[in-house]
């Protein structure tokens, strides 16, 4: 199942340019897969004087989690609530800078645990052939009577 860039942005709060994901590849209850070549273009927000660097990669498992959650959510006609990136561990890089790279990136996310605050998941980001980035991603969703702010279907479509 494909989900081009513009199903995207009714998924996840990123708009314009933040919105790093190019497609979803495939999805099911415990994994995502997505595509992007953000990383190459020059009005990429996360870049530096010194180009795109690595680590910024945890912002692409982070995206590509928020479309699952989103995903996961659209089925049961229920309203996604807002999630709040909690934690990130054993984050490993292999080069210093994704603009290096000229394929598209592959991102991966699949689902280690889920409790009733959030998901937590294991993110691996390659490109060119190789793995450029793993880490362990934990998102935790607002509880009730909690206040996330966010903006409404329609205001993110305007």
């Amino acid at each position: 199942m494909m989900h081009a860039r513009t199903d995207i942005t009714r998924l996840i709060p990123h708009q314009g340019a933040m919105c790093l994901l190019d497609n979803i590849e495939s999805w099911d209850d415990d994994h995502i897969v997505c595509r992007s070549t953000s990383h190459r273009r020059l009005d990429n927000p996360l870049r530096d004087n010194s180009g795109l660097r690595a680590l910024c990669a945890i912002e692409y498992g982070a995206q590509a989690i928020a479309a699952h959650a989103a995903l996961l959510g659209m089925p049961n006609g229920g309203h996604i609530q807002g999630g709040v990136l909690a934690s990130i561990r054993d984050v490993t890089t292999t080069l210093s800078h994704l603009h290096e790279l000229d394929g598209a990136l592959t991102i991966r996310a699949h689902v280690v645990m889920t409790h009733d605050q959030g998901r937590i998941y294991d993110v691996t980001v390659t490109g060119d052939g190789r793995t450029v980035m793993t880490g362990r991603l934990s998102v935790m969703a607002p509880g009730e009577g909690s206040h996330v702010p966010q903006q409404s279907s329609t205001e993110r479509l305007a």
